[in-house]
């Protein structure tokens, strides 16, 4: 098991760079785990494409679903003080620590590319790819 961040979903399903890896990852383990935060963050991934017309709507609803049918079970509640232990003791975001401490409290990796993270984490998050 891992836990992945909104990010590396949307690599999943968005093709891009980091498409490959993402595949590669999910093909050495495919049980992911990501805390319910996961979905507005995917969800405004999503808005983006859709602004720049890059998906319809109805694209996006099924790429919503279809990612959410992969995390189906996977998904976890984080406890509120862990997350706020994590920015007290950080510079990263509330959401960002949602995605560690859910890490920390399941006692696996967090895969991520967000450099601040994997910089501030590193005993917890690891990058999708060596970069």
């Amino acid at each position: 098991m891992i836990v992945v961040d909104s990010s590396v979903v949307a690599y999943l399903y968005l093709p891009g760079d980091y498409t490959e890896a993402a595949e590669a990852l999910l093909g050495h383990d495919a049980d992911w785990a990501a805390p319910l935060l996961w979905r507005s963050e995917f969800r405004n991934i999503l808005a983006g494409y859709m602004r720049r017309r890059t998906l319809t709507l109805e694209m996006a609803c099924d790429l919503q679903r279809e990612a959410e049918s992969l995390l189906a079970g996977a998904e976890h509640e984080v406890d509120s003080r862990q997350v706020l232990e994590l920015v007290r003791d950080s510079d990263c975001s509330v959401y960002d620590c949602e995605f560690v401490a859910l890490a920390m409290t399941l006692g696996v990796k967090l895969v991520t590319m967000d450099a601040k993270l994997l910089k501030t984490f590193p005993k917890h998050a690891v990058p999708l790819i060596a970069g």
